[in-house]
């Protein structure tokens, strides 16, 4: 079965940012390539079962079982070993990215505490959106009750354009509450 948010791009999301951006051609349209999932566990990395219940958890908000990461060099100030692990990651592709962006926009994000929106500045010069979410249990995957530790964790969106106003458009007809204003 076909993704709603996907076949919601097919049908009009594509047909609308035709006529926004003024483009000629279907193709040049821009569109979701994949998004990154990223969990830090910083000094949990070591203790087996915290690292586990990451794992558990990154698997239930994600839907494919995740990455164990790993501390490329020793930084004593940050009291982290070559080797060791430092995190939990997720890439999402075709059509569990569009079910975990339906489920982002529509569930979880609504469910943060004085949510204002996410801010415009977050895209970089590839056209990637990036952000940060400081509770993982806004996820409704994710049993509150069981929950030891609330972890954050980053969200990366990679589109196919170079161009910032692109990426927004394209964002804003996914209905991301993206705003322009400053946050202070």
């Amino acid at each position: 079965m076909i993704p709603r948010l996907k076949e919601l791009y097919n049908k009009t999301i594509v047909q609308n940012l035709l006529n926004k951006l003024n483009l000629k051609n279907k193709n040049r349209v821009p569109k979701l390539t994949k998004v990154v999932l990223n969990m830090g566990l910083g000094l949990d990395g070591n203790d087996q079962k915290k690292l586990k219940t990451s794992i558990e958890d990154m698997s239930l908000i994600s839907g494919q079982s995740p990455i164990v990461t790993k501390f490329k060099k020793s930084i004593s100030n940050f009291k982290t070993r070559k080797g060791t692990n430092a995190g939990v990651k997720v890439t999402l592709r075709n059509d569990r990215m569009y079910e975990f962006i339906d489920r982002l926009v529509n569930i979880a994000l609504p469910r943060i505490k004085d949510f204002k929106g996410l801010s415009s500045k977050s895209i970089d010069s590839s056209g990637n959106f990036s952000f940060g979410i400081k509770e993982h249990i806004i996820f409704p995957e994710i049993n509150f009750d069981k929950v030891e530790r609330i972890k954050g964790m980053d969200i990366t969106i990679v589109t196919s354009t170079r161009d910032k106003k692109e990426s927004i458009e394209l964002l804003k007809e996914f209905n991301f509450p993206i705003h322009d204003r400053k946050v202070n």
